[in-house]
């Protein structure tokens, strides 16, 4: 039985200047993933000055499709050209194995 769950794992480079803006976004980001049914765990997370990432995981495969065509991707879209200094970096993942106090773990 296959207990993987699809995922994403988005890497983004802001413009020199453009960091606190970057975290502005992507800290509003929260409230428009929220309304996501399919949409399981979303996090933003900074990795160096201009280096910040998303990782989020879904109910199926077509809850992950619906994500990057839903508001966040479109808002993305929209501040791109401002705010990264390269097209962000979009990796499918599957995550076949978790484990987190909040939500428990996997194996029975």
């Amino acid at each position: 039985m296959n207990t993987s769950r699809p995922g994403l794992l988005i890497f983004l480079s802001a413009k020199p200047g453009k960091q606190s803006a970057l975290m502005d976004f992507l800290n509003k980001g929260l409230s428009v993933v929220a309304d996501e049914a399919g949409t399981q765990t979303w996090y933003a997370f900074q990795i160096t000055d201009d280096k910040f990432g998303i990782y989020d995981t879904f109910r199926g495969d077509n809850a992950r499709q619906e994500h990057l065509s839903g508001k966040l991707a479109r808002a993305l879209a929209e501040v791109a050209d401002d705010l990264l200094a390269i097209p962000p970096e979009i990796r499918h993942i599957d995550v076949t194995d978790w484990y987190g106090q909040k939500y428990g773990s996997n194996n029975p």
